[in-house]
């Protein structure tokens, strides 16, 4: 199974890069986390939100490949406990499907990209900055995957 995270923007900071290194290098070799950057669309005064997102969006889509199962993170999407997400991730690992996660730019996901997604899903009710969503989504997944197996990293 592979886990490709589809996000917005390139050249993070890098207290951003290095925390997004720290889970995925913890992740087993059969769930390793591709991450792909798209880049940011170039903002300008004349430019409008739509046109932005729409611009990313296209690129994103040509980032995930077909048979691909895609999950957005849009804070209109569904809300999922740490305890869900690892059944999540069980249930993926079972299917034997490939899955690309997609994460926004700063004006979020174009309506394309949510279209294309099989499943919505909301970190948080806040509006986060998009390279938080990164750290936070990794240790997420390493977490839910840390349940999966009975590590002793995640406690109740």
């Amino acid at each position: 199974m592979r886990v490709s995270v589809v996000a917005v923007g390139t050249r993070m900071p890098a207290w951003v890069e290095q925390g997004v290194a720290d889970y995925s290098v913890r992740m087993p070799r059969e769930l390793k986390i591709e991450w792909r950057e798209i880049p940011l669309a170039r903002r300008g005064k004349d430019r409008n939100t739509g046109q932005l997102r729409a611009r990313e969006g296209a690129q994103m889509l040509k980032a995930i490949p077909a048979a691909d199962r895609v999950i957005a993170l849009d804070v209109d999407g569904k809300s999922l406990s740490t305890e869900q997400l690892a059944r999540q991730l069980e249930a993926w690992q079972m299917s034997g499907d490939n899955y690309s996660l997609l994460i926004g730019g700063p004006d979020g996901l174009d309506e394309a990209c949510l279209q294309r997604a099989d499943q919505c899903w909301s970190l948080s009710a806040l509006t986060l900055p998009h390279p938080l969503v990164r750290i936070l989504l990794a240790e997420q997944l390493y977490r839910a995957w840390t349940i999966t197996v009975n590590h002793p990293y995640h406690r109740e």
